[in-house]
């Protein structure tokens, strides 16, 4: 099985008449977002020389910068000089899933908080962004302000695959508290497999907001995602031109489990050092997320989920983002 393809180009101007475009574009999406969670992106209009200069970026800082230079943008607690529990470089075994240490490492970014202090200390996911260096910040945060404009787009198809109206999820979106990872992810040897038992570079998981837009570089066999029946893993090799994206939670919750969203993890067992950034497209902060009663009767007519608030959601998962179980348990 291979993953769907979704063509957003009709979508990328906002307040574009309806077309026949359109409605293909999202009755793919719907079929996509329904079957497997997982999909290749095309027409999204992102220059292939931006997507090369990000990954490049990465690479080269992860693979040139001296230790305490890395440690010198340390994520640390909330309350810790100027942490704030989430941002900030990770290294290789530090970022945990389900319990267990993952085999790479990683700087994560996140959207400035509404209520964002000017000085520390901060409280969980108050804090700013530690950039690396000017030109990493210049490079990164011009790629996010566009992927985001893609984020929205997508939202304006969602919302026609849904037969609601092209904007109806702008005031959820407005602002998207995004996230993004630069993630270096060592190649899995024999003795980081010893420390590893898993034989995993990132753990099962799914992930928490609305879309994930993955930038890789052209290492195979690395992204697996679960099958729809949950018995083997399907691999969602990178493809030029076209994006891995991902349905996240609090899609799955608007769409009463219309649209799945799919477990997924990282098994880099290649030679090379692979290098990927994903970045999410969330609601905003307060954004409260319940499902959608065109999707409640489409699913049987009773609600699956009670409603939450986004931000809460996102603070209960990052705050178990980097805390192994200890030795001897599950």
């Amino acid at each position: 099985m291979s993953l769907p393809f979704v063509d957003v180009s009709p979508f990328l101007t906002k307040g574009s008449p309806p077309s026949d475009a359109k409605r293909a574009s999202a009755k793919a999406l719907f079929d996509a977002c329904h079957d497997v969670g997982f999909f290749y992106l095309r027409g999204h209009g992102i220059p292939k020389e931006q997507c090369d200069l990000v990954l490049d970026t990465v690479r080269r800082w992860m693979l040139t910068t001296p230790d305490a230079e890395k440690a010198a943008i340390s994520r640390q607690d909330a309350g810790v000089g100027s942490g704030d529990g989430a941002r900030g470089y990770q290294r290789v075994g530090e970022n945990v899933t389900l319990g267990k240490s993952d085999f790479h490492e990683a700087i994560d970014l996140y959207a400035t908080h509404p209520v964002t202090p000017p000085a520390p200390p901060y409280k969980p996911i108050q804090g700013r962004n530690p950039w690396p260096n000017k030109e990493f910040e210049s490079v990164f945060t011009t790629y996010i302000d566009t992927v985001l404009l893609l984020g929205a787009a997508l939202m304006r198809c969602m919302a026609v695959a849904l037969d609601l109206p092209e904007d109806y999820f702008e005031p959820y979106i407005s602002p998207s508290f995004w996230v993004c990872r630069a993630i270096g992810y060592p190649p899995l040897t024999p003795a980081a497999m010893e420390k590893n038992p898993g034989g995993v570079s990132c753990g099962a998981h799914s992930d928490y907001g609305c879309w994930t837009f993955l930038l890789a570089d052209d290492t195979k066999g690395a992204l697996k995602v679960k099958s729809k029946d949950g018995e083997s893993w399907i691999d969602a090799d990178p493809i030029e031109g076209a994006y891995v994206v991902n349905v996240g939670d609090m899609l799955m919750q608007w769409t009463n489990g219309l649209f799945k969203s799919t477990v997924h993890q990282v098994v880099h067992l290649g030679s090379n050092y692979r290098v990927s950034v994903p970045v999410f497209f969330e609601p905003a902060w307060d954004a409260e997320i319940s499902p959608l009663e065109t999707c409640v009767q489409k699913t049987g007519g009773k609600a699956l989920y009670s409603g939450v608030r986004y931000g809460e959601y996102l603070l209960g998962k990052v705050s178990t983002n980097f805390y192994a179980a200890p030795a001897g348990t599950n």
